[in-house]
């Protein structure tokens, strides 16, 4: 697959983040992430779904300690518009009241829906509560929210690919990639 001749419906994809750059800041999360949280206590780690699979994926194989993974769906839009409203439409499996958590999300991008979670999840009172977003676009951000671990800042660009999509499509290329208004 040539990058110069990638499209998605009708539309140019041109390359962001070559697949080896998101390997090598997965790796380097990592790390972080385990120089952070107490060595001797596991970590649950929360992926936001669906964008968060491919990334929470790969970065829990870079974290070197015992690992719970759960996922929570929550939606803030109906059709193409955001209600401003935080649905749950699935929530934890595990009580993380005095656990060490990690939220991840792929993007941060308004931050309204990951700033609900964050307080959705600090309410149940997990001993340490920590975010980490791969992407993160602060020109977009309506809500007043940093992550504490980034992957990497972007412009605003629609991006597709490693786990973000366009309606579903794009999640399974390896790189990221942002949308060209030609074809």
């Amino acid at each position: 697959m040539g990058n110069n001749k990638l499209t998605l419906r009708g539309k140019k994809l041109n390359l962001l983040i070559p697949e080896e750059e998101i390997k090598k800041k997965v790796s380097l999360l990592g790390e972080l992430i385990n120089d952070y949280f107490p060595k001797n206590e596991p970590l649950i780690v929360v992926g936001l779904l669906k964008g968060s699979f491919v990334f929470v994926s790969d970065l829990v194989r870079a974290i070197n300690r015992p690992t719970l993974v759960d996922f929570m769906v929550a939606s803030s839009y109906r059709g193409t518009q955001s209600s401003g409203n935080v649905q749950i439409k699935k929530d934890l499996d595990f009580d993380i009241k005095g656990k060490n958590v990690l939220l991840v999300d792929d993007i941060l991008d308004t931050g309204r829906t990951f700033k609900k979670v964050l307080e959705l999840l600090t309410l149940r009172e997990p001993k340490i509560l920590k975010t980490c977003v791969l992407l993160d676009k602060p020109s977009r951000r309506v809500v007043p929210i940093e992550a504490d671990f980034v992957g990497f800042k972007i412009p605003d660009l629609f991006v597709v690919g490693y786990g973000l999509d366009w309606d579903e499509l794009g999640r399974n290329l390896p790189s990221i990639y942002f949308l060209s208004e030609e074809g």
